[in-house]
């Protein structure tokens, strides 16, 4: 089926959240009049689409360089772009998951006035996750164990972030924890254009990009400084 995988799947998941939590838990099941609604379910992909991206470059991205020794040997290789392939990759699916939750949200509830304004709410997680490949990439390299841990921070990350249950369900002084997040801005601010229609907190959104540009350029610093015994370690 070639590339249609990449859209069959979303649309598989998609499908089963809407009916485990638009049909089967019934404390979201319903709004207002008892009619059934599926925005939880919505929300719930927006999320899992987002934490999707970071946990493809979390766990693919430490081999990134150590599965291809023979591209490390040539000097004239980009080796960036080992680990950049990876983040294209997790974009690229990332991408073909959005156009399916579009497309739902249009099927059901259609798309608010603030839709437009949604690219900057993963823009920078982009970075963020461009940086955090660069390392992960990099420190494997002499750090052989690290690979270990990155499938169990994906783990951790999915239920540390928001995406089974909204921020304003924790109380004031976590949410201030949760924030440090990486994954926390960028799902709300996705739940708050897409789904509910409102705009962004432009606070959170500086600090949250301004912390992703900063990962950006520490990954690549740190991978600069450490490609250069890559050769002789691999």
């Amino acid at each position: 089926m070639g590339l249609l995988w990449s859209l069959l799947l979303p649309c598989v998941m998609l499908a089963v959240y809407v009916f485990v939590f638009g049909y089967v838990f019934t404390p979201v099941r319903k709004v207002g009049d008892g009619a059934l609604s599926p925005a939880f379910a919505l929300s719930l992909f927006a999320g899992m689409l987002l934490h999707g991206m970071l946990g493809e470059c979390l766990s693919r991205a430490p081999a990134a360089v150590l599965a291809q020794p023979s591209y490390v040997k040539k000097v004239v290789f980009p080796m960036e772009l080992l680990p950049l392939a990876v983040v294209g990759t997790a974009v690229v699916q990332f991408l073909i998951g959005s156009a399916v939750l579009l497309l739902a949200l249009v099927l059901t509830q259609g798309l608010p006035a603030t839709a437009w304004l949604w690219p900057l709410a993963w823009l920078p997680l982009v970075a963020l996750v461009a940086g955090i490949a660069l390392m992960l990439a990099a420190l494997p390299v002499y750090l052989r164990d690290l690979a270990q841990l990155t499938g169990f921070v994906a783990t951790l990350l999915l239920f540390l972030s928001p995406v089974f249950y909204p921020l304003e369900s924790l109380p004031p002084n976590w949410q201030h924890w949760l924030l440090l997040n990486p994954l926390t801005v960028p799902i709300e601010a996705t739940r708050s254009l897409l789904v509910h229609g409102q705009g962004l907190n432009w606070a959170h959104w500086s600090a949250h990009a301004a912390g992703c540009l900063a990962t950006l350029w520490a990954g690549w610093w740190i991978f600069q400084r450490a490609r250069k015994g890559f050769a002789d370690v691999i």
